[in-house]
């Protein structure tokens, strides 16, 4: 049973191990290399799948056709090595392969390298100039404002690769920045600095550093942020370093391939605030228009006066019952005093006593002093 059992277990060496590790330098990026950084929102696959599309239409445009080498010098050095090892046949077939795979490699003018960062893709470009051929595109996006490619957000083209230390840096560099900044060359410039993955390089001390030797090249070169001449992009992606020096860098929106397709920032806005203007004009003649109603309202207002001056002739009209109730009391007053004074000449006829004269005299002057 434990020989059984050792059989079936499986040793490491069936899952792969190290022998399942990607080989370094067959499909990443490395120092030397030239090409295109290609980002993207999530999608690398067809990210990649566009820029090859952009990439080789714009490159048959400005470079041609692309070449391939003859299939017959490929087949008589194949011919002449399968008689030197005839014996090894299996190792020819494996050699044969390899030496395949590595012609086809190189023939082709693009090859997509993994940049060792998220939605980024590097693309390898072979004997062609990545600056001038990522301008073509984005110029030719900006005339005709059409949009080639929904994925990727920028191209950045990558002229040169080092390795992402201080020392290293500074060496390439001085060599690297001469034809565009060295005496008798000079032009405004800013430094686009991004680092992925990298916690070798500091921001500032690398922008410091870069604008120290840019200055000592010629003191002419001056930084301009608004509207510079030439911008010096530098891209650091684990321990390489991508440089580059474009121009148009705000022009092209800093090579924004989904926002050169728009209008300028400025035409935009104007736009914008003359159509933003026309509700507000159109608001303005209503407001003209609404203009005669206010009129009329006023007219109503002063036809309504003479309503108030019936009210206030209502409120004298109504004050006059008040003044015939009040004659009417006086009326009743007047007519119980000679009702009374009736009274006390009866009282005077029929011998009546003085004390009932004088005491209706009182009555009558109480009453009439209450009324």
């Amino acid at each position: 049973m434990s020989g059984a059992q050792e059989e079936k277990k499986r040793s490491k060496k069936r899952y792969g191990g190290p022998r399942c590790k990607r080989l370094k330098g067959a499909r990443e990026l490395e120092v030397g290399m030239r090409g295109v950084l290609v980002t993207c929102n999530m999608n690398e696959r067809k990210c990649t799948w566009e820029a090859y599309s952009l990439l080789n239409e714009y490159a048959d445009e400005l470079f041609g056709p692309e070449k391939f080498a003859d299939p017959e010098e490929s087949h008589s050095e194949e011919e002449e090595e399968e008689g030197k090892d005839e014996e090894h046949d299996t190792e020819v077939a494996l050699k044969k392969e390899v030496k395949q795979i590595k012609k086809f490699a190189q023939q082709r003018r693009f090859v997509a390298l993994d940049s060792g960062a998220n939605n980024v893709v590097f693309i390898r470009a072979h004997d062609i100039d990545p600056e001038k051929l990522v301008h073509r595109i984005l110029q030719d996006l900006r005339e005709t404002k059409k949009k080639k490619s929904r994925v990727i957000m920028r191209m950045l083209p990558v002229s040169g690769t080092c390795r992402a230390f201080p020392d290293d840096m500074e060496k390439f560099l001085s060599s690297f920045l001469e034809p565009w900044f060295k005496t008798p060359h000079h032009a405004s410039y800013q430094i686009s600095y991004k680092a992925r993955n990298n916690n070798h390089s500091n921001r500032d001390d690398v922008i410091k550093a870069l604008a120290g030797l840019v200055g000592k090249m010629n003191p002419k070169n001056k930084v301009d942020l608004t509207n510079p001449e030439l911008t010096i992009i530098v891209e650091i992606i684990k321990t390489v370093c991508c440089v580059s020096v474009v121009r148009d860098y705000m022009l092209f929106r800093k090579y924004n391939l989904q926002e050169v397709t728009k209008g300028p920032p400025n035409q935009e806005q104007g736009q914008q605030e003359v159509t933003k203007g026309l509700p507000n004009q159109e608001q303005g003649q209503e407001e003209v228009t609404k203009g005669p109603p206010n009129q009329e309202q006023g007219q109503e207002e002063v036809t309504k006066g003479p309503p108030n001056q019936e009210q206030g002739q209502q409120e004298v009209t109504k004050g006059l019952p008040n003044q015939e109730q009040g004659q009417q009391e006086v009326a009743k007053s007047e007519t119980n005093v000679t009702a009374e004074q009736n009274l006390t000449e009866r009282g005077r006829s029929e011998g009546g006593s003085e004390e009932t004269t004088d005491v209706a005299q009182g009555d009558e002057i109480k009453r009439v002093k209450q009324e």
